[in-house]
């Protein structure tokens, strides 16, 4: 299941409670084309890597969190263990995605 993470808050506390696992975020706008092409393939990481925790941020929505997070395009994926960033793509890329994910993925 993907949570979508309205305020920096809602941010701040789901890496916080989910530090001991991999966080995959997806930074994507609701008229942003590529973002909706690569939208389900995200959604559907957690069929490959099952511990994956995976949320979303609209940019338009949760400018607060897009800002802090430095996003300038979309869609951005960022990856996150023990509440620090510890990777990122940007691009609709699938098989990028998925490799991206694997690296870090135990």
């Amino acid at each position: 299941m993907v949570r979508f993470l309205e305020t920096k808050a809602d941010f701040d506390s789901f890496l916080k409670a989910n530090k001991d696992k991999l966080v995959a975020i997806d930074f994507t706008a609701a008229w942003c084309g590529p973002c909706k092409i690569i939208g389900p393939v995200f959604e559907k990481l957690h069929e490959d890597f099952p511990n994956i925790v995976l949320a979303k941020v609209d940019v338009d929505e949760n400018e607060e969190t897009a800002a802090h997070c430095g996003i300038s395009a979309m869609p951005t994926f960022q990856l996150y263990i023990d509440e620090k960033k510890i990777d990122s793509m940007t691009g609709a890329n699938a098989d990028k995605l998925k490799a991206l994910v694997a690296k870090y993925y135990k």
